[in-house]
Order: structure tokens, then C-alpha cells, then sequence
């Protein structure tokens, strides 16, 4: 299962009701963050969440409505005893944008990994889960996240059983493994039905409607993307600054065939984002305004 959190769905500036963007993801125990704009350790502590269990910190971009928050989180994080190290993400520069936020966070006790984008699209096994990154169109180079749970296929008995694998073996081949019993060699295939369907979430802010975000999200259960505007008079101006509105990002999510779609990082002039949905679900049914500190648990179906 996959734990999420929209722990901010402001843009631009945090205010008195809304929290800048930033996504709390959990699986297996291990926290993965994406962007961490100004007033996110609030929003954190409004939600109960613990900042020193925080693996990974993914970044869309380096605009400070995205990374502002990030030595104060930091800080945190070294205050509550973390020494293992903490793995950030993000287009390439990263390392020099966090060096030079940390002249305000320099002693840490734990060590930092860098991983720079430089590809249009790049794919990073970690903690369990495939997360890819892609190029999306904003005025800065800037990336969407998608993560994905694998399913393996159902164990089968018969299959089992016809080929006379001893029972001892059956847990660790139903967990992906090969397994040496003398001189036989036993293969997850061997007992494994078709890999069945897993948990797929796709995140992206600033940006215009991209191929690269339709393909991507294609049959998320959840797709998490910039609303900037709800108003209709507003397509010109999302435009010029290169973010969406309401209705484009509906789009994408009725291209994609995703379960929801889930409306984020607001313009500061959007004071009642519910007031647009209506027409919003006229392209895209399933389509929730995003608040702050929503959160939901993504399953595997069940068979």
C-alpha cells in the first residue's frame, strides 16, 4: 500500500489557509517528499507526520515556491538524531541549489546523495518502488514524478505441485526469488501467473499540457496535478507563465484514463477553488480541488 499526503496545495506564496505544494508519499516504512516550498515542517506537524523518517526529497524545480523550505526541514531532521543519509532528486544543478541554501543549514549529521536529472526521462529503483522522472514545460527546466508498485503474478498450487517443488521453497519464489535446491535451479516463472496490476501515482506542477505528462500518467490511480486557475478568463495567462488550468488539467487526466484527479498548487487569487469543479467534472468526472492535508491510501485491487 501506498500512503499519501497533499501536505500544501498553494503556489507562488504560502497563505494564512493554504500551504505551499508539497506531496508526503510512504511505502514500506520509507518516506519519499516531493518539493518542499515554505511552511511545509508546518504542515508536516499539522498532519502528525515526523520529519526524521524522510528518505528522499524529490524536487520539480528549483523556483522557491518548490525548495524554499528545505534548510529549516533539514535542520529539523539533524535535531531529531538522523544519521542516515538522505537522497535528493531533481534537474541538474541540484547539488549547487542545496549547497547554497545550506550556508543557512551547514551541520548536518547526516550525509546527503545527490541524483541530478539531466534526460528528458530517467528511471530510479528505490525504496521498493520504480520512480521516473519526466520532462514537463515550464519556464525553468522543471520534471513531473510518476511511482509505481510492481504486482507479481498469483502463486499457483497446481503449477507448484506438477513440477514437484518442495514447499520449503514455495514463500521465496513467491517473492521474486530464484532459488537453488542441490542441482535444480527453481524460477519465480515456474509457479508465477501474468504480473498482475500494481499502484501507480503520477505528480506534476508548472507546466503546460505535455505529451510527456499524458503518457506518463496513463492509468494512474491517482494523478496529482497543477490546477493554477479555475477561472475560464484565466487560459491566457496560464499560457504566458506556463501552468494549467482547471480544465486543461482535466484534460490530461480524461487522455490518461487515470481513477482521480486530484487539483493542486493554486494561483494566491484562487480563494475558493470548489467553486470551478463543476464545470472541471464536465471533462473529468472524477475530479477532487485538492486541500491540504488530504490524504488516501492506494491499494491493490482486489481479485
Amino acid at each position: 500500500m501506498l500512503d499519501v499526503c497533499l501536505l500544501g496545495t498553494g503556489g507562488m506564496m504560502p497563505l494564512p489557509y493554504r500551504w505551499l505544494t508539497s506531496l508526503y508519499t510512504r511505502y514500506n516504512g520509507k518516506v519519499i517528499l516531493i518539493d518542499c516550498g515554505e511552511g511545509t515542517q508546518i504542515a508536516m506537524k499539522e498532519q502528525g507526520i515526523s520529519a526524521k523518517p524522510i528518505d528522499v526529497i524529490c524536487f520539480t524545480h528549483y523556483h522557491a515556491d518548490h525548495i524554499s523550505g528545505l534548510p529549516g526541514l533539514l535542520l529539523t531532521m539533524g535535531n531529531a538524531d538522523r544519521t542516515e543519509p538522505v537522497t535528493m532528486i531533481g534537474p541538474k544543478g541540484l547539488e549547487r541549489v542545496v549547497d547554497a541554501l545550506r550556508m543557512i543549514a551547514p551541520e548536518l549529521p547526516f550525509d546527503i546523495k545527490y541524483i541530478e536529472l539531466e534526460e528528458k526521462e530517467e528511471t530510479i529503483e528505490i525504496n521498493g518502488l520504480t520512480l521516473k522522472a519526466f520532462r514537463v514545460n515550464h519556464n525553468v527546466v522543471c520534471y513531473g514524478y510518476t511511482m509505481e508498485i510492481s504486482r507479481a503474478g498469483k502463486f499457483s498450487v497446481e503449477k507448484a505441485n506438477r513440477q514437484g517443488i518442495p514447499k520449503m521453497l514455495w514463500s521465496r519464489l513467491q517473492r521474486g526469488e530464484t532459488v537453488e535446491d542441490g542441482a535444480k535451479v527453481y524460477t519465480p516463472d515456474m509457479v508465477l501467473g501474468p504480473q498482475r496490476k500494481g499502484i501507480k501515482l503520477t505528480y506534476c506542477t508548472d507546466t503546460r499540457p505535455t505529451e510527456s505528462i499524458r503518457t506518463n500518467a496513463t492509468g494512474s490511480d491517482l494523478f496529482i496535478c497543477e490546477g493554477m486557475y479555475g477561472e475560464k478568463d484565466k487560459e491566457d495567462k496560464a499560457r504566458a507563465y506556463k501552468h494549467m488550468t482547471f480544465y486543461e488539467a482535466a484534460g490530461l487526466a480524461k487522455d490518461a484514463g487515470v481513477k482521480q484527479l486530484w487539483l493542486t498548487h493554486y494561483s494566491p487569487s484562487l480563494n475558493h477553488p470548489g467553486d470551478f469543479i463543476g464545470d472541471t467534472r464536465k471533462i473529468f468526472e472524477n475530479t477532487i480541488a485538492g486541500k491540504d492535508g488530504m490524504t488516501v491510501t492506494l491499494g491493490f485491487d482486489e481479485e
